[in-house]
């Protein structure tokens, strides 16, 4: 503490922004960046057991119960985003990114039993509100330890890891739900099961993930934070790395805890633009996806005539699109910059969209050449709804980082994706190529009109750290 009453300088943002890529880092990613692989798994299950689940002697689904088990999957993870975002930003990063875990092991291993609608959507609902609290919890955490050079391939790569959840649930649906293994009486709840196995072992390897450092001095916790970064940096001294340069010091005043008052006026008043950006961006992606990734399995077989047994095999190459998109375009959001991408992505995502959904409804389009379209498509989007999530985790003050990533995740998804799925299972109902290919319409408006706010709006935050990016609410002069 200086000479100021209540006032402190730290060093500790600036040496964790310094630091050299490591094992440190990789270790940070693979323990939390399970959260993207098991939503996909979550959502590709969803999506790859509707038929078994319509065809099941137990269930015996309709369209319509298929999508509000998905809407209710969406419902949870907005209410889970907003409760657990609240408790990261007061409790603190990794206390709930173990309780978030926990819940959603938990919760799908009860949907593998359900034995009606209400139950398999009760526990659907609280499956998401475990993946809700987790995106709170790890993109909050993820973005305050790793380097800002390399933020935003690194955060897009990670979110990009999804479809690596959607290929095991493509594959573990294929395998489970085929007559010669389990079938599709039996087969759709040992899908279920693919998760908590996934999710057990995770649990070991995030107990050595430390506290975030950034959250601790916001918290009055120097010392703490100062133990945390001199014990990663002995790593890296260990490998013979120089890390003596000086590092610019930021003062901050002492901790206070924010009311709900303080955060709406810094989100709504203070950095109103960004919220109005961040709120797009979240709508758009999640209307976009959710209300076509949840019923794509019922065009498939309500259209082009494919078995619901087979559905898995058709997902593999549309996640492969989904994968590379963040993959290789990652890069392009450090080098480029923000702005440029976001706007670029999102519009060649509507784009697309619409001239895909004018073929369907032509009837110019099969199975194979409809996968293959969604996969172009794909391949914009999901970088696209990768930097929706990059920019809502690193344009606010780290005092309610985990809060406004659930703020705009709760009200992104609540505008965009709950009753996405739910409408588009009833145009598919309906049997009408129009009808449906009007729904794509909408998805695709939304993207574009997204793609325009980014481009007047967005936040250049490309390589800058995250408190030159957004100020700490705490930062003294």
């Amino acid at each position: 503490m200086n000479g100021d009453a209540g006032i402190v300088e730290t060093r500790v943002a600036a040496r964790l922004d310094r630091l050299p890529w490591g094992r440190f880092h990789t270790h940070v990613v693979v323990a939390l960046g399970i959260t993207w692989i098991l939503d996909g798994l979550e959502v590709t299950l969803a999506g790859a057991v509707a038929g078994a689940l319509k065809d099941s002697s137990s269930l015996a689904f309709t369209n319509e119960e298929i999508g509000l088990s998905a809407s209710a999957y969406l419902a949870g993870a907005v209410l889970g985003a907003l409760f657990f975002g609240w408790a990261t930003d007061r409790l603190g990063r990794r206390k709930l990114f173990f309780i978030t875990l926990l819940l959603y092991i938990a919760a799908t291993t009860a949907t593998a039993f359900s034995w009606n609608i209400w139950s398999f959507a009760l526990f659907r609902f609280l499956t998401g509100a475990g993946i809700g609290g987790e995106y709170t919890a790890i993109n909050s955490t993820i973005q305050e330890l790793v380097p800002a050079r390399v933020r935003g391939h690194t955060d897009l790569a990670i979110n990009g890891s999804f479809w690596v959840g959607t290929a095991l649930g493509a594959l573990g649906s294929i395998v489970l739900l085929s007559p010669d293994t389990l079938g599709p009486d039996t087969g759709w709840r040992a899908c279920f099961l693919i998760g908590a196995a996934l999710g057990i072992p995770i649990l070991a390897s995030r107990y050595f993930i430390p506290e975030s450092p950034r959250w601790l001095i916001t918290h009055g916790r120097m010392a703490e934070a100062d133990d945390i970064v001199d014990e990663i940096e002995s790593r890296f001294h260990g490998s013979g790395i120089d890390l003596s340069a000086e590092t610019p010091s930021m003062r901050l005043s002492k901790f206070h805890r924010l009311t709900p008052r303080d955060v709406m006026e810094t989100l709504f008043r203070l950095h109103r633009t960004r919220a109005l950006v961040g709120l797009c961006l979240m709508t758009a992606q999640a209307f976009f996806y959710n209300a076509i990734f949840f019923t794509y399995a019922l065009v498939l077989t309500d259209f082009y005539g494919v078995p619901a047994a087979h559905v898995g095999w058709y997902i593999l190459p549309f996640a492969l699109g989904n994968f590379l998109g963040p993959v290789l375009l990652g890069r392009l959001f450090d080098t480029l910059g923000r702005r440029v991408m976001i706007a670029f992505t999102y519009a060649m995502s509507g784009i697309l969209l619409s001239v895909s959904g004018w073929l369907f409804a032509e009837g110019l389009l099969d199975g194979t050449t409809q996968t293959i379209a969604w996969m172009v498509i794909f391949f914009f989007a999901s970088a696209a709804a990768s930097s929706a999530y990059l920019t809502v985790s690193e344009t606010f003050p780290l005092e309610l980082r985990a809060f406004a990533i659930a703020i705009f995740y709760a009200f992104g998804t609540a505008l965009g994706g709950i009753a996405g799925p739910f409408v588009f299972g009833a145009l598919i109902e309906t049997g009408s190529r129009g009808n449906v290919f009007a729904g794509y319409l909408i998805g695709s408006g939304l993207m574009i009109a997204a793609a325009i706010v980014a481009a007047i709006w967005g936040v250049s935050a490309e390589r800058k750290p995250l408190e030159a990016v957004a100020r700490p609410l705490s930062h003294r002069d």
